[in-house]
């Protein structure tokens, strides 16, 4: 959805959205060096070093996001909170990639397992699980601190067939 400006006539919007396309147009056919001089004008950082189709879609994004506006604050708090659940201690992110049975484990869901004469017991959170009153950020991460060795949290607590 666009944020339009009520005093803005349709054809500056017009003016604008031919503007922004003709600019996100023109991207795929300028060099590395061309892309990196525009991410430093459009981004104000040091340009990553990823393939050229990166950078062409990630600036086809900031131009439309700078003639349109960015995604509302919630969304943007939200995204950091997804985010943020695959941070690991050194502060580099990792994949928290949960299986579609994670997924549809609803909060306040119980997962119990009775291993090596013990019964665990495990809290689906929001954002992750909570067993023995620490926080973990997957089931895996789970089994882990239980059994010492890595292994699949679904399968572990006879979510997997």
């Amino acid at each position: 959805m666009r944020n339009m400006m009520p005093s803005q006539a349709p054809e500056q919007h017009a003016a604008r959205d031919m503007r922004v396309l003709r600019q996100v147009a023109e991207l795929p056919t300028l060099s590395i060096a061309e892309l990196a001089q525009r991410w430093q004008a459009l981004m104000g950082t040091e340009v990553p070093h990823f393939n050229k189709d990166f950078l062409v879609k990630r600036l086809a994004y900031r131009l439309q996001e700078l003639a349109y506006g960015g995604l509302p604050d919630q969304t943007k708090r939200r995204m950091r909170e997804l985010l943020g659940e695959g941070e690991a201690e050194t502060g580099r992110r990792k994949s928290a990639r949960r299986t579609q049975v994670e997924k549809s484990l609803m909060v306040g869901t119980r997962l119990t397992r009775q291993w090596h004469d013990r019964l665990y017991e495990v809290m689906v959170l929001s954002n992750g699980y909570e067993y023995a009153g620490h926080h973990y950020k997957t089931l895996s991460a789970v089994v882990k601190a239980i059994t010492g060795q890595h292994a699949s949290g679904p399968a572990f607590f006879g979510l997997k067939k």
